[in-house]
């Protein structure tokens, strides 16, 4: 299996396992949180959709899918600023975001998993050690950019799972 197959196998997975955290949920379900200031489910699958997102748009060298196709309003806000990945999100902010519906956050996700899987196909190992963030010490390669992205949506995937789990709702 060539690196970018692995990949592709990696970010392939996410949006089954977005769709079934989200699948039949009311907004109100998707806003809901076990206790205060905790991540609701519709933030966290918003939050790892804008990661892989913003990431992937800046190693791409490309505009975002979020400020492209004008998703804020589906989602409860005025604009689309691109900066805004909700990192560092305060419980006003995380309350903010407003997903009208379950099909909003899967749309969403799905085109940017589509963006995402025709940029990993035309990888190639060499192209995975190219410094796409010299901030860092030591600097940021791609590959390693790539891993960090899978593992932050993988790790809110199954948050966002649990939390459905608590609604009642259990996936998989």
């Amino acid at each position: 299996m060539r690196t970018s197959e692995l990949l592709v196998e990696t970010f392939d997975r996410l949006p089954d396992l977005v769709r079934e955290a989200v699948d039949g949920l009311s907004p109100q379900q998707l806003r809901w949180t076990p206790a205060p200031g905790a991540n609701p489910i519709g933030w966290l699958i918003w939050h790892l959709t804008r990661i892989q997102d913003d990431h992937l748009a800046e190693v791409r060298g490309e505009p975002q899918v979020w400020t492209e196709d004008g998703w804020a309003q589906r989602f409860g806000l005025d604009r689309a600023d691109p900066a805004d990945t909700g990192y560092g999100h305060t419980a006003e902010q995380v309350a903010a975001i407003a997903p009208e519906s379950a099909t909003a956050l899967v749309d969403y996700h799905t085109a940017v998993a589509e963006r995402t899987r025709r940029f990993l196909h035309g990888l190639t190992d060499t192209d995975l050690d190219r410094v796409v963030d010299d901030s860092w010490d030591p600097p940021v390669t791609l590959g390693v950019r790539l891993v960090s992205v899978a593992n932050d949506d993988l790790q809110h995937v199954g948050q966002a799972s649990y939390l459905r789990g608590l609604l009642g709702g259990a996936t998989g």
